[in-house]
């Protein structure tokens, strides 16, 4: 038996089992088994499409939701991030060559030439891009990066908001950091890879909390005050605990006709900011906004302006949150999310896009949620808004009378379950004996 089909036995006899359990929270027998068909699936489209001649090495890593701070962190402000269970799943094995190749499921394959580490404008918004970006940041921190062969399979839900693009980065970070680096790239030597192959490669000016959540892992609190260094801290809370489900409700609107809503928000907040002495509202004292308000809605408009209240409202309240978990105090907690949900609609106004009347889905979404949950749990728009996902926190007890209720009238599968997930992303091992 080659070392592969060895290797392959192993997993479908529970030598990862261990390792399934610490990822995907304590789950039960019958969802172990589910993840041993998952990896092994997984070995098996790698066999088809690169061979078995040697072992491989399996990562997980996975998706991230905006727990707080919508809209804070372009504005120097502080979030609340977590990374979930649903994830991205590779096998990747060094080639011996001087070319990366990378076939995610669903997709066409990606090859890198690794001669060339430059940007291609002809890559831009493409995977390639990405893969091309890490591997050129991990080869100027003197590593001697080298080809390989993967294979990808997301289980992180298109359009749901929980970041595939930045769990990707973390994937290719984390692949080349243990075929070529031996491990020696922290988590936010990764995230920082992420952003900038994204920013640089990609050609999408992001900010740094998705790449963050997806690689470091459990609860983060971020402090972008210095986006070039941002000060990270893990809150220890679980939400396991809290007696309460994490659901994310796709709302069916896409965002492809949305980039100039989001592009205002920034800009307007700036705006207000520059009115203000300042580039961003962060460094903006807020009691003088308050006092300047006639002042600024003449220089920079109503809208701009109920957007830096929503910015100062958040900022105060994402810190709130933060408070609330660290002293295990869920229902303030659950306070302050329906606090932040009201100030991104009324506030931001990242609910319903401008001019919309006929369709209006993450406005229903909410209204659904809220209606469901009958003044119990919590819901908010997340992430960016206008489009993509809801979040609401369900009470375990009423969680399958909340979907029920929530797929009957927005769609089959449209509220699906998740949990924080303690790992960010990492090369998934054997249990120890």
């Amino acid at each position: 038996m080659c070392d592969f089909h060895r290797q392959r036995d192993q997993l479908a006899h529970g030598a990862y089992d261990g390792m399934f359990n610490s990822l995907y929270n304590s789950i039960t027998l019958n969802e172990t088994e589910q993840c041993r068909e998952r990896y092994l699936s997984l070995m098996d489209s790698f066999a088809r499409k690169f061979g078995t001649s040697d072992t491989v090495l399996l990562f997980s890593v996975p998706g991230r939701t905006e727990i707080g701070g919508n809209h804070t962190d372009h504005q120097h402000g502080h979030v609340l991030a977590a990374s979930v269970t649903f994830d991205i799943i590779a096998a990747a094995r060094a080639n011996g060559k001087n070319v990366i190749t990378v076939h995610s499921q669903g997709f066409p394959t990606d090859t890198i030439d690794l001669s060339d580490l430059s940007p291609r404008a002809s890559e831009h918004n493409q995977s390639a891009a990405l893969i091309r970006g890490i591997a050129a940041q991990v080869a100027a921190k003197g590593y001697p990066v080298g080809g390989f062969d993967a294979y990808t399979i997301s289980y992180v839900p298109a359009g749901s908001g929980l970041s595939s693009s930045a769990s990707f980065e973390v994937l290719i970070g984390n692949i080349l950091n243990s075929l070529f680096c031996e491990k020696r790239l922290d988590a936010m030597e990764i995230a920082h890879m992420g952003q900038y192959a994204e920013n640089n490669y990609f050609g999408k000016p992001c900010g740094l909390m998705d790449q963050a959540a997806c690689s470091v892992g459990g609860i983060i609190s971020i402090d972008f005050s210095d986006p070039a260094a941002p000060i990270v801290v893990n809150i220890d809370f679980s939400f396991a605990d809290s007696g309460y489900a994490l659901c994310m409700i796709d709302t069916g609107a896409g965002h492809a006709d949305l980039t100039a809503e989001y592009a205002d928000i920034p800009a307007e907040m700036r705006k207000v900011a520059a009115c203000l002495g300042k580039e961003f509202l962060r460094d903006a004292d807020p009691n003088c906004f308050w006092n300047s308000i006639p002042k600024l809605r003449k220089e920079a408009g109503d809208r701009a302006v109920l957007r830096a209240a929503h910015f100062f409202t958040d900022e105060m309240l994402v810190q709130k949150q933060a408070a609330a978990l660290k002293a295990c105090d869920f229902q303030e907690f659950l306070r302050f999310v329906r606090e932040s949900g009201l100030s991104s609609f009324r506030f931001l106004q990242n609910v319903i896009p401008a001019g919309r009347t006929l369709s209006q889905e993450m406005a229903v979404a909410l209204m659904v949620c809220e209606h469901t949950l009958d003044g119990r749990g919590s819901c908010r728009v997340h992430g960016g808004g206008f489009a993509g996902a809801v979040q609401a926190y369900v009470p375990q007890e009423m969680l399958d009378e909340f979907k029920k209720g929530v797929d009957t009238i927005l769609g089959q599968d449209s509220c699906r379950v998740m949990s924080i997930r303690s790992t960010g992303g990492v090369e998934v091992i054997c249990s120890p004996v």
